[in-house]
């Protein structure tokens, strides 16, 4: 990870920690891989208990990372749409959860 986006990072992700209690957030994508360039952008997996819309949920993961220092493209599940999701072999969360990097996970 490159030292702006990391320092940046960590602050960010104790925001959404504090404020929404997610099971899990999970870095995917070319910070996560090791291969970022100047054109990446800081790939998120929130996976959060909430009976919201996709909408609602985005919107207040989203609000917890302004001011944006670097473009973040966010993904906010439940954990049954996850649960769902990988059940039906969607190659695309399956990636993230073997490959991602856990940056959080809410104590049991």
């Amino acid at each position: 990870m490159t030292v702006p986006v990391g320092k940046s990072l960590r602050p960010a992700i104790q925001r959404i920690a504090d404020e929404l209690k997610p099971e899990k957030i999970i870095l995917f994508g070319s910070y996560a891989y090791g291969t970022p360039n100047s054109h990446s952008d800081v790939d998120l997996l929130v996976v959060l208990k909430t009976n919201t819309s996709l909408k609602e949920r985005s919107w207040k993961v989203s609000r917890l990372l302004l001011p944006r220092p670097f473009p973040v493209d966010i993904l906010v599940k439940t954990p049954k749409e996850l649960e769902t999701a990988l059940r039906s072999g969607d190659f695309f969360l399956k990636e993230i959860m073997t490959r991602g990097k856990v940056l959080y996970e809410r104590n049991k």
